[in-house]
């Protein structure tokens, strides 16, 4: 009689039992980093996440990091419940951290930490309020010796190549643009409403043209009637004069 031998599946949670963010701020931030990347995405075979567990080594499910917001480049978009490295065959290429009070020293030690072991190739931190990170905006990107190393600043901007953005702050708020046409990128909603503004914008410009043509053409009309009125005034004046004469 031959025996069969049942080895239990390894279970990987799909909640590691934390908030998704600190405070509305942070989350509001993580989401918008969600919506900015799925609206330059979209139709794109480009994987995007937020807060979702990411898994990094098969049969210990002790080894996850939850990215606040990470892409993750020619891959599959369909939804996932959670992010398991082996089966992907992928690693994150791009991963967005939103630092707050209680993951500052999280997010710039040992999830830096993680994500060079993982090889993912760029890592940025953002504090919203800038007190728990100095600068508030930083940039880490992969080198050929497999280290995350500092991004360095020009002009005021951090350049994410792996994308082809750019960012940096306005304010206290963070502004991602294209490295290429140095367009603002944004969510659809913010799209859609600034779509919006720019179609009754050009609404609007055109109503404002066809009023100055309208009094433009009121205008030439009145001066085309007056100088007619003194052409008729002059000639019976001539006219005048000359019945006086004769």
């Amino acid at each position: 009689m031959s025996s069969v031998t049942i080895q239990n599946e390894i279970e990987y949670p799909e909640s590691d039992g934390k908030p998704m963010g600190e405070t509305d701020l942070h989350r509001d931030w993580m989401v918008r980093l969600l919506e900015i990347f799925r609206q330059r995405y979209a139709g794109q075979r480009v994987y995007i996440a937020s807060d979702l567990l990411v898994y990094y080594v098969e049969g210990t499910p002790s080894k996850f990091v939850v990215p606040d917001c990470f892409v993750v480049l020619d891959c599959d978009p369909q939804r996932r419940r959670t992010f398991q490295t082996w089966k992907e065959l992928r690693v994150p290429d791009v991963v967005f951290e939103v630092t707050s009070r209680s993951t500052s020293s999280v997010d710039y030690i040992d999830k830096l930490t993680i994500y060079e072991q993982m090889g993912v190739q760029e890592y940025f931190l953002y504090d919203p309020t800038s007190d728990y990170l100095e600068p508030p905006l930083q940039g880490y990107r992969l080198t050929t010796n497999r280290d995350l190393h500092e991004i360095p600043t020009i002009g005021g901007r951090i350049s994410c190549r792996t994308l082809g953005i750019d960012l940096f702050l306005s304010e206290f708020d963070l502004v991602i643009v294209d490295s290429e046409t140095g367009i603002e990128q944004l969510t659809k909603a913010e799209a859609e409403e600034l779509a919006k503004f720019r179609a009754e914008s050009a609404q609007v410009r055109e109503r404002e043209e066809k009023e100055r043509e309208r009094k433009e053409k009121e205008r030439e009309q009145a001066a085309r009637i007056a100088a007619e009125n003194r052409v008729r005034e002059l000639e019976d004046e001539l006219r005048r004069l000359r019945n006086g004469n004769s």
